[in-house]
């Protein structure tokens, strides 16, 4: 898996945990909706670190929590 595959699927467990939605996603974290969505819908695979923070802040967690994922742990290498 990819690192933009790797934020989508975490972005979508998060929300699954915290039973929230996309959307409603996008307005605690201060991220316009299309955004979020073209990040969760895959459209965008190069999401910034400073939104990856937004989410955390809108989480209330620490940035170190939302890459403590499995999900992470057998990216493919970004260099071929």
């Amino acid at each position: 898996m990819d690192i933009g595959g790797a934020v989508r699927l975490r972005i979508l467990e998060l929300c699954n945990e915290n039973d929230i939605t996309v959307n409603k996603l996008a307005t605690i974290c201060g991220i316009t909706q299309s955004t979020l969505n073209n990040i969760v819908n895959g459209r965008n695979n190069s999401t910034t670190v400073s939104t990856v923070k937004k989410i955390c802040d809108g989480l209330n967690i620490h940035i170190v929590d939302f890459f403590s994922s499995p999900l992470f742990d057998t990216l493919e290498q970004e260099l071929k």
